[in-house]
């Protein structure tokens, strides 16, 4: 069973420039704006619904038939950018009509949680988008990519964590019952 090395991760964070920004940083960056800025103002609920909506949407687009046959006419090339367009749209989409359904009510407990409830569903959020929309991307695109990238958000080990801790974050906080 593969391990997660920190003090590698450590050292491979430490090698990204600034002054010659890759795709690591901007994911880095995205990763740590996103769960700031999008969790602490969307508040708990919503960031909850988000993730709801990432879990349909990639069930709905992992299974349907349609887009592997369809994938399979586009140019090989652009395969992977009808898949990640297709996953967005539908994740959108879902989260729009789950956010107005009974689902949203049943999780609605009228407070905006506490800060550290909404920043923690907001990084499990950001970390599984990340991790399924790289999943998306041919093996060429993420040999770009440093190791502790790959390893992080799509590694088996780092996908598998990905969409485990969402489910783990939503059973063990919980949030003030209405009275």
């Amino acid at each position: 069973m593969p391990s997660i090395d920190l003090g590698a991760i450590a050292h491979q964070l430490s090698q990204i420039n600034v002054a010659s920004p890759t795709w690591d940083l901007f994911i880095l960056l995205f990763f740590v704006i996103g769960s700031f800025v999008y969790g602490l103002s969307m508040g708990r609920e919503r960031v909850v619904m988000l993730i709801v909506a990432v879990y349909m949407a990639l069930a709905v687009v992992n299974t349907a038939p349609y887009i592997k046959t369809f994938s399979a006419n586009v140019h090989f090339s652009n395969a992977f950018a009808f898949q990640i367009t297709t996953f967005v749209g539908v994740f959108l989409l879902l989260f729009f009509f789950v956010s107005k359904s009974a689902l949203a009510r049943s999780f609605s407990l009228g407070d905006q949680g506490k800060w550290w409830q909404v920043l923690t569903f907001a990084i499990l959020h950001v970390g599984l988008l990340t991790s399924v929309v790289l999943s998306y991307l041919p093996d060429s695109a993420l040999g770009h990519l440093m190791p502790v990238t790959r390893q992080i958000f799509t590694s088996d080990i780092g996908r598998f964590c990905w969409i485990l801790l969402p489910i783990v974050g939503m059973i063990l906080i919980r949030g003030e019952a209405k009275e």
